[in-house]
């Protein structure tokens, strides 16, 4: 990882700001992208402070606002970046956001609003991004969940817009066989982040706090640990957690079973929607 200029969606919070902290620690140069400019302006600026500058002076660390739902800004993230470094070697979409609601009772602005940040904002990024990882022979990668491999209740549009961005990087990978580029399919489990904090409900409202008991949770870092271990191995996918894996496996054989068991867990949540 060291000397390599990547970007970082969504890298004010949870994994992609773990991921920050562990790619500057291994020698990266990053440019972090999220909506909050405050956040990700301390960050960097925590980041240069302990890593200091590049030989020539420039800062290996720096902040880009960028909301991926707009493709304007998606192609100024990247534009700017590469103007700054003059390479980008590794993209990681990481920007997401999820939600919690019965189909049956959502506004379908929520699914919009999940497939904008979580599906387009991939499609946007990697769009601009890919003349420079093609000239690196670098490495795209998109944080999906287990909820890209299985539907899960309950959250329609966070499964939709995760198996979407699954096809979209499984079929950009084989475009791109005989050229170098490296395409990751990269997803935790459940890890302890803030991402269910700001899940959507079925108003589009957020949900306020997590439903899920977050201290037995994945962590963060132990999740970006692994994120830049797959990298450095160019890995086509990782599924993270002993159940994420078990219910990606189980799915192939015993569908109706993993059904049934999926509901059950999950129905167990408090508040749950699932009768």
């Amino acid at each position: 990882m060291k000397g390599k200029v990547a970007i970082i969606t969504g890298a004010s919070s949870g994994i992609g700001l773990a991921a920050a902290k562990e790619f500057a620690a291994q020698g990266s140069f990053l440019a972090l992208a999220a909506r909050n400019r405050e956040k990700l302006d301390s960050i960097v600026a925590e980041l240069n402070a302990k890593y200091g500058k590049t030989e020539d002076g420039r800062e290996k660390f720096i902040a880009i606002a960028a909301d991926v739902t707009k493709e304007a800004e998606c192609r100024n993230l990247i534009e700017r970046c590469a103007a700054h470094f003059g390479k980008i070697d590794i993209l990681v979409n990481n920007a997401g956001i999820s939600m919690r609601a019965l189909f049956k009772d959502l506004d379908l602005s929520v699914i919009k609003s999940l497939m904008d940040v979580n599906f387009w904002g991939t499609v946007f990024c990697t769009k601009y991004a890919l003349p420079w990882l093609l000239k690196s022979k670098g490495s795209v990668v998109g944080v999906i969940s287990i909820a890209g491999f299985k539907g899960l209740p309950a959250r329609t549009g966070y499964s939709a817009s995760k198996f979407a961005i699954y096809g979209f990087l499984d079929t950009l990978r084989v475009e791109h066989l005989h050229d170098g580029l490296h395409v990751m399919i990269f997803a935790p489990g459940f890890t302890a982040s803030n991402i269910r904090n700001v899940a959507l409900v079925a108003d589009g409202t957020q949900q306020g706090e997590t439903p899920r008991d977050e201290e037995k949770m994945m962590s963060a870092e132990a999740v970006a640990k692994r994120l830049a271990k797959g990298i450095k191995r160019r890995k086509s996918q990782i599924i993270l957690t002993p159940i994420g894996k078990l219910t990606v496996f189980l799915n192939k054989f015993f569908p109706r079973l993993v059904d049934r068991l999926e509901y059950n867990y999950m129905k167990r949540e408090p508040n749950s929607p699932l009768k």
